[in-house]
């Protein structure tokens, strides 16, 4: 919900015309990359970290012993 209330916000900043828009355009497109970037990543990344932590917690825990 955070992401998408960031990002639907940097969208007036993405399709601004007007002075100056030719300045607030590139850093409304930045902000709507990244965030995406960064939520695609997050969704892909941490599911497949657990799953490798719950793989390897069996050979951590021998190793312990």
């Amino acid at each position: 919900m955070t992401t998408l209330a960031s990002l639907l916000g940097a969208v007036p900043r993405w399709i601004a015309s007007g002075p100056g828009s030719e300045l607030r355009r590139p850093l409304g497109i930045t902000i709507i990359g990244g965030l995406l970037v960064s939520q695609i990543l997050t969704l892909y990344t941490t599911p497949v970290d657990l799953l490798l932590l719950r793989q390897a917690a069996p050979r951590l825990g021998a190793r312990a012993r």
